[in-house]
């Protein structure tokens, strides 16, 4: 595997251009306010009447409707949800320059071919490994967050150079960029999503607090237990794998780990991650996700609204009003990203 830096990027690439952005979430804002930071031509395409509007020309953005924005183009950053992004491209794909680049963030549209580009375009990926508001923040520190580089399209040539500078120009250069493929990336990014990062953190954590407080223990108790000290362990990981987290804990809580982890994340566990990775793979959740919102997206409101629901959020909210130095740390500011 190569690692590639800031000084194997040449950022001409990306200087030159005419960089549109299409979208203003998470990711849109991280890569629209570090590429200006770097000196880069960048347009923020939104549709009229986005909340993202204001936002982004208070960032000192320009802005401009999608297919106005796109007509100028030499880079053009589908940002937008995965869900609205093949609308979005046959919108404007006759709008789109010749020989111009189109860029993704994630491949799940490529890959499972919800968006068939062009002959004539580049088609590349520059995919941050962290949230957009990590990759704003560390940059603005002076750091990055490693990115994953894939080039599904090269139709000029200059498709592999493009990827890396703009993964540098965004800050992935001084942390690290990392070539891969559009299908590894999904299937990989997929799956973590699922049954780790997400959703086997969160469904962990809600069984947890569960378990404690029907057991009679106070709600607060299972609260730090289970999802405030999460934190300290996760940080300890990050920092230097799961080895130096277990040098750190106390003897007791080690043993406690080896030997009831597996208790909790057993075979059976492994064989349910096995039948996530497989949906994965044939494209099976895909098409549940894209049918979801064909379909009027009824569902997923209903789910997020029970996630909400939850009394851990409740609970969580009044203790972390107690703890001022969260929300001073906070990178998460809604009313700018």
């Amino acid at each position: 595997m190569k690692v590639f830096y800031e000084g194997d990027a040449d950022l001409s690439n990306v200087l030159g251009k005419r960089i549109v952005i299409i979208g203003y979430g998470s990711q849109g804002h991280a890569h629209a306010n570090n590429l200006k930071d770097n000196g880069a031509d960048v347009v923020v395409g939104l549709r009229e009447g986005s909340s993202s509007w204001t936002k982004a020309e208070q960032a000192g953005l320009a802005v401009a409707e999608i297919k106005q924005a796109v007509s100028e183009a030499d880079v053009i950053m589908m940002l937008c949800p995965d869900e609205l992004m093949g609308g979005i491209y046959s919108d404007i794909e006759e709008l789109i320059k010749d020989g111009a680049t189109l860029a993704f963030a994630h491949g799940f549209n490529i890959h499972f071919e919800y968006i068939r580009p062009r002959n004539d375009l580049d088609v590349i990926m520059i995919a941050p490994k962290g949230p957009g508001h990590l990759v704003r923040s560390t940059f603005e520190k002076g750091a990055g967050v490693p990115c994953l580089i894939a080039i599904q399209q090269d139709a000029t040539g200059n498709a592999h150079a493009m990827a890396l500078a703009y993964a540098s120009a965004i800050g992935g250069g001084r942390a690290g960029i990392i070539e891969t493929t559009f299908r590894e990336e999904t299937e990989t990014d997929l799956f973590g999503e699922q049954a780790v990062l997400c959703g086997g953190a969160t469904s962990l954590v809600q069984a947890g607090f569960e378990t404690l407080v029907e057991a009679g223990y106070a709600p607060e108790m299972a609260y730090f237990e289970c999802l405030h000290e999460l934190k300290l362990i996760v940080d300890l990981m990050y920092e230097g794998g799961i080895a130096d987290m277990r040098y750190s804990i106390s003897n007791t809580a080690e043993f406690g780990d080896l030997t009831r982890g597996p208790r909790i994340v057993n075979e059976q566990t492994k064989a349910e991650m096995k039948k996530i990775l497989a949906e994965i793979q044939s494209g099976e959740f895909a098409r549940e996700w894209m049918d979801e919102n064909a379909q009027g997206g009824k569902r997923f409101p209903e789910l997020r609204h029970r996630g909400r629901q939850h009394p851990i959020e409740e609970v969580g909210e009044k203790l972390r009003s107690m703890m001022a130095w969260i929300s001073d740390n906070k990178v998460i500011d809604k009313s700018k990203n």
